[in-house]
């Protein structure tokens, strides 16, 4: 959800989108998700693989959709969920794309609900990390992280009111055909939609 709203809130300065591949348990389904929303604005579509993180980090994300919890971001089991300095990782690569290609900026797409649980996904995680790119490229590459301060309901209302089709996105922890409708982002997902008061076009299982 966040990322597509993004994509489409953005579409007119985005150069080129990049989706990683680093084997969480809806990788596959986010990243066809993905791949459709950038053939739908002519926007290019990039899929680097990061199999180590799969490998080598421990998180349940990583682990199977057994062991995903269920529950509410608030609920302290969520912390599993964590991929150790995912969105470090990832924008450190963005950033050496953006300079090759010769663009000033990296996205991305976190928000005011990701802060309680996810340290990658904080202000201050995010200034810092922009100052690191800056200071590291002589092109002088900064993040833009416009939904650092707005909830998901925020991002949801947003989305709707610029025609952004949620029925493709995909959120699921699980990773499973249809959403659980159990686990925190799915969870997070269903208020969101409530908060916007607009309807979820969302399959749930539960």
């Amino acid at each position: 959800m966040d990322s597509t709203t993004l994509l489409h809130y953005r579409k007119d300065r985005i150069a080129l989108a990049v989706s990683f591949d680093y084997g969480s348990n809806h990788n596959a389904r986010e990243i066809e998700c993905a791949a459709q929303q950038c053939r739908l604005l002519g926007i290019e579509h990039l899929v680097i693989p990061l199999d180590f993180m799969a490998k080598y980090f421990r998180s349940s994300l990583l682990s199977g959709a057994d062991a995903i919890p269920e529950g509410h971001y608030a609920d302290d089991n969520m912390k599993s969920t964590v991929v150790p300095f995912r969105n470090g990782i990832m924008l450190s690569i963005a950033c050496g794309l953006a300079e090759s290609r010769g663009l000033k900026h990296v996205m991305m797409a976190n928000h005011g609900g990701d802060h309680a649980i996810y340290p990658d996904c904080r202000p201050e995680f995010v200034d810092a990390m922009s100052q690191a790119m800056k200071a590291g490229t002589y092109d002088g590459v900064t993040i833009e992280a416009a939904f650092t301060n707005i909830t998901k309901g925020d991002i949801a209302r947003l989305g709707h009111r610029i025609g952004v089709d949620f029925s493709h996105t995909y959120s699921c922890y699980k990773g499973g055909e249809r959403h659980c409708g159990k686990c925190g982002t799915c969870v997070e997902r269903r208020e969101a939609f409530a908060e916007a008061g607009i309807p979820d076009p969302t399959p749930y299982d539960n």
